[in-house]
């Protein structure tokens, strides 16, 4: 009988952060996303036969996410996560650059420097009085 494919790998809970837009309200958050790592075993299980042991050595790390949904910030609504990616495999993820990396290089190969930072809007007198409390 083969084995179990958890008898291969060892679980570990993992967070990570993820930039999702709501549907509704068109707001973009960062979210944390639960995940599970997998890791591989440094070896093969007891009790494992010849087709487990051809199974194991095809195995990878791997990321499964066990959150299908999130809340959003903004309007409070509860939203899917917008991405068939809830399993991503570890070694693929190594490779990939950070957002602030990568926006720094677009930046350089436009010619660009620093980003502008937006300068807020001030606000009306009425929005910063202090409040006279309930009367």
């Amino acid at each position: 009988m083969s084995l179990d494919e958890r008898a291969f790998f060892t679980d570990r809970p993992e967070s990570r952060i993820g930039n999702y837009t709501c549907p509704r309200c068109h707001r973009a958050n960062d979210y944390n996303v639960r995940w599970v790592r997998r890791v591989k075993k440094d070896r093969v299980p007891g009790g494992a036969d010849e087709h487990d042991r051809a199974r194991f050595a095809k195995l990878r790390d791997y990321l499964l996410r066990l959150d299908e949904d999130v809340v959003c910030k903004a309007c409070g609504k509860k939203f899917d996560i917008p991405s068939q990616h809830s399993l991503l495999f570890v070694d693929q993820l190594a490779g990939l650059p950070n957002n602030d990396d990568l926006e720094r290089e677009i930046r350089e190969a436009a010619g660009e420097d620093e980003p502008a930072v937006e300068a807020k809007p001030v606000l009306p007198a009425r929005f910063t009085r202090k409040s006279s409390g309930w009367k």
